[in-house]
């Protein structure tokens, strides 16, 4: 089911974007993934698509303010479930509540498609993002997610 663009005030909206939008969605995404390069950005981007990668974005006077990133998925543990990739605000707009907007309309896409739950990873460092998560939205912490990295 496609992500309808929602009105929520005279200077508020959010929309799924397209590839044509991703550059304009950049300055906010690097907020989050500051190791990724515009061009990596719209690689990583065009090459998730194809298995669901949805780019929603919160809209103030028609710019981006809010970015998140998320698909659909389905795994044994999880079962059918809506799995958030990014979330980041602007840092000149963050405690304005445009995150937990577009985190409510998420959870709202993901009720409508019926799934299980929304998932996510979160660093470590990411203290702020954690009391968000859980006191704000009302997450709760899992487990852990362990990484090797793989060199060649």
């Amino acid at each position: 089911m496609k992500y309808e663009e929602i009105i929520i005030s005279d200077t508020l909206k959010i929309k799924e974007i397209g590839i044509d939008e991703l550059e304009q969605a950049f300055p906010v995404v690097s907020q989050l993934r500051t190791h990724l390069s515009l061009d990596e950005y719209i690689a990583i981007v065009k090459a998730m698509q194809p298995s669901g990668y949805k780019a929603v974005c919160l809209f103030e006077n028609d710019k981006i303010v809010s970015y998140a990133g998320f698909a659909r998925l389905i795994n044994l543990y999880y079962g059918d479930h809506v799995w958030l990739y990014d979330l980041v605000t602007d840092k000149s707009k963050q405690g304005n509540g445009y995150g937990k907007l577009l985190l409510s309309h998420i959870e709202k896409w993901a009720i409508d498609n019926q799934l299980n739950c929304i998932a996510l990873s979160s660093g470590f460092q990411r203290e702020a993002a954690h009391i968000f998560y859980e006191k704000g939205m009302g997450y709760t912490k899992v487990s852990y997610v362990f990484k090797k990295s793989i060199t060649t």
